[in-house]
């Protein structure tokens, strides 16, 4: 079976000309999940699928992550044979954040009567959840206050980092094997996300190195420049090739 992730956006929060870093897992061409939800997602998955996603994943609550949900939301809601269809996993540490951020202002819509909620089926989870019978590893990752990001790992596909600072521990744990491995990361590092020289200095296994696709970088500029250092880059429209994932363990989940 062909696995690929497809990158609708590889930019940074200013990089608008590369769209909100956002990408979609396919199985043989088909969709099945939806990683973040930026300004300008969903216009770019809907010019791709024809469709609304079944699933979504949210890395983090920083608005170029998850500014599209509001528009995610009346689709989904005024659709009745869609409304509660699409799925929306996070780590339950974020559902604070995203309902005050997202859901919780006042009058979802203005005539009244509805909760912003009842267009998703929400499903919080800590260690991971269970998508079409493949578990999903999710894991704490570095950007800004802890305990507000977490990336996304599939056992034998890809690891997606979402925005993070360097994580060697937690990729040593989730990406042993040939795991594809999309990282966050620009020229240059910054408090909250990973430079080149910090891939340098906290990746050296050239093994893993060379198994890293850099994503969330600030200009088409500086993707050429990381290309020319000989790292492999996503742009965005890509359909980059992942492994078919592990057959789960009887006691994973």
């Amino acid at each position: 079976m062909n696995w690929h992730l497809h990158f609708l956006g590889v930019g940074a929060a200013h990089a608008v000309e590369l769209g909100s870093s956002a990408v979609v897992l396919e199985r043989a061409g088909v969709p099945q999940l939806l990683i973040d939800c930026g300004p300008d997602t969903l216009d770019r998955y809907v010019a791709a699928y024809d469709a609304l996603p079944p699933a979504l994943y949210i890395t983090h609550t920083h608005m170029d992550h998850v500014a599209g949900l509001e528009r995610l939301f009346i689709r989904l809601w005024f659709d009745p044979h869609l409304r509660g269809t699409t799925r929306l996993f996070a780590h339950a540490g974020l559902i604070p954040w995203l309902q005050a951020r997202v859901a919780d202002y006042p009058g979802v819509l203005a005539e009244g009567g509805v909760n912003f909620w009842e267009a998703f089926r929400l499903v919080p989870c800590t260690r991971g959840f269970w998508l079409d019978g493949l578990w999903f590893d999710v894991f704490a990752t570095r950007h800004h206050v802890p305990g507000t990001s977490y990336g996304l790992a599939l056992d034998g596909s890809f690891v997606y980092t979402g925005d993070t600072r360097p994580i060697p521990e937690v990729l040593a744990r989730y990406a042993d094997g040939n795991e594809v491995i999309a990282h966050d990361c620009s020229l240059v590092g910054n408090p909250s996300h990973t430079g080149i020289d910090d891939i340098e200095r906290e990746y050296p296994s050239e093994a893993m190195r060379s198994r890293l696709l850099l994503y969330h970088y600030g200009s088409v500029a500086d993707g050429t420049a990381l290309a020319a250092l000989g790292y492999r880059i996503a742009a965005t429209g890509d359909r980059i090739a992942v492994g078919e994932p592990s057959t789960p363990r009887a006691d994973v989940g």
